[in-house]
């Protein structure tokens, strides 16, 4: 495969208690801008996102415009992160006013760090 990939069904969270594990067994690490879960799935297997971005972010342009960019975050750095981690992106109210690259940069900190509590 060159590149990053595509992010396919198989990379994503699908059903509530995959999001309920997360919570409930993952580490927390937190910014003005986004709350990251990280937990270590029961099953080895490559890095899987959940994306959450609730009304209070914005209307649906900049509630879809914010998961896109997570998503597309999470696609360019699936291969830096851990084998079998899944990680919950839950957006707040200034995540819509972040650049991509600075939405990026705090991502990947706000995940080192919660994976770093959780190890």
């Amino acid at each position: 495969m060159t590149g990053t990939g595509r992010f396919t069904r198989a990379d994503r969270l699908l059903h509530s208690r995959e999001f309920q594990h997360v919570t409930r067994q993952g580490r927390r690490a937190a910014s003005d801008a986004f709350v990251v879960l990280v937990a270590q799935a029961g099953t080895g297997g490559q890095p899987r996102l959940g994306v959450t971005v609730s009304r209070r972010v914005g209307n649906a342009v900049v509630r879809n415009r914010v998961k896109r960019r997570v998503r597309e975050w999470f696609r360019r750095e699936r291969q830096h992160l851990a084998v079998g981690i899944e990680v919950v992106v839950i957006a707040r109210r200034d995540a819509a006013l972040l650049s991509f690259q600075e939405g990026g940069r705090q991502l990947s900190c706000l995940v080192a760090r919660a994976a770093d509590a959780a190890a």
